[in-house]
């Protein structure tokens, strides 16, 4: 479980497109946002 102010893992993902990408490229700040599902199905 990872904690306030850990360091987040690794994270590549792929675009719609194909394109891949890097959350945690160096010299590059990101902000992650996860929220529980809104009341959908599934």
């Amino acid at each position: 479980m990872l904690k306030e102010g850990d360091k987040a893992p690794a994270v590549v993902g792929t675009s719609y497109d194909g394109t891949r990408f890097d959350l945690g490229a160096p010299g590059r700040r990101t902000v992650l946002f996860f929220y529980p599902k809104a009341n959908t199905g599934g």
